[in-house]
């Protein structure tokens, strides 16, 4: 029985709960006519590949987690799994995710019998394995190449609700993707330390300051913008007055968060913008779901 708690542990629970939501409130975002087992496959497909990904990033990153105090409980570094263990948990849940995946939509595949769905999926988990991961190391521009598979939740729903591909889809992508520059910003000025003391060059500049905080300002205030352009030409969303004031208000809160960070470059600016990062993206998703179906 323990072991399963081992195993639980590789999946990072929580991050993969907030992908999964992504994918349901683009899913629902997207769709017309619902579909309960397409919903479900989403879920446990999109869990299932997120957490193939985690595992995989853990057993990556084994030796460098017994560095950081946060990771150093992790089924790894304490043995509690083998590494064999880990790899076959990890490529038996992703095949079995994007086998789920697969079944959205099949009809329209790629060549070869591969849903647009199960093709982001594997994208996704490929970019955060063979990239992300061993780029951390490397240099900074692993947070770009990371917010690419880190915004493919949000796409994933509305493609696997339409089987389709287009600029609405590109826009909730869009969103995402910016919003993860002063995410990751944030955790990794908190946590700056430690990311050093395992090597991993996470913090652009290299050193807290003005350079980092700027491209949070930046990002934030594109991220704001973009939030509020379903408004205007994603017809099938129909967003009414209130969620456009509502989406609106919320992207201005956190960039106020990443402004004071610019102004103040300090940690206790960097935690409360890092909290705010963790609360703006499902509150953005929330609005646009209730008002899709409440207003």
């Amino acid at each position: 029985m323990k072991i399963l708690i081992f195993y639980f542990q590789l999946l990072k629970f929580r991050l993969s709960f907030t992908v999964v939501f992504s994918a349901a409130t683009g899913y629902l975002l997207g769709v017309t006519n619902f579909h309960l087992n397409e919903f479900i496959l989403l879920i446990i497909g999109g869990f299932l590949v997120t957490g193939s990904a985690n595992g995989f990033n853990q057993v990556l990153e084994k030796d460098f987690d017994k560095l950081m105090k946060r990771t150093t409980g992790r089924p790894l570094p304490t043995k509690n799994l083998s590494i064999l263990q880990a790899v076959v948990f990890s490529s038996i849940i992703g095949a079995i995710g994007l086998y789920c995946l697969n079944f959205i939509h099949p009809e329209n595949g790629f060549y070869g019998g591969m849903s647009k769905s199960s093709f982001f999926g594997l994208i996704s988990m490929l970019l955060y394995v063979l990239s992300y991961t061993p780029l951390k190391r490397i240099s900074t521009i692993c947070i770009f190449i990371g917010a690419i598979p880190g915004a493919i939740p949000f796409l994933l729903g509305w493609v696997a609700a339409t089987d389709n591909f287009g600029i609405a889809a590109g826009t909730l992508f869009a969103i995402q993707f910016f919003w993860q520059f002063p995410h990751f910003i944030a955790i990794s000025w908190v946590l700056d330390d430690e990311y050093k003391k395992a090597g991993f060059k996470m913090m652009f500049g290299g050193e807290k300051g003005k350079y980092p905080a700027a491209i949070s300002v930046v990002t934030s205030i594109i991220m704001m913008i973009i939030s509020v352009l379903p408004y205007f030409y994603i017809e099938t969303l129909n967003l009414s007055n209130i969620a456009f004031i509502s989406v609106l208000g919320l992207g201005i809160w956190f960039t106020l968060k990443s402004i004071f960070l610019f102004r103040e470059t300090e940690d206790k600016s960097a935690k409360k913008l890092m909290i705010a990062s963790f609360l703006y993206l499902p509150l953005m998703q929330i609005i646009y779901v209730f008002d899709k179906y409440l207003i």
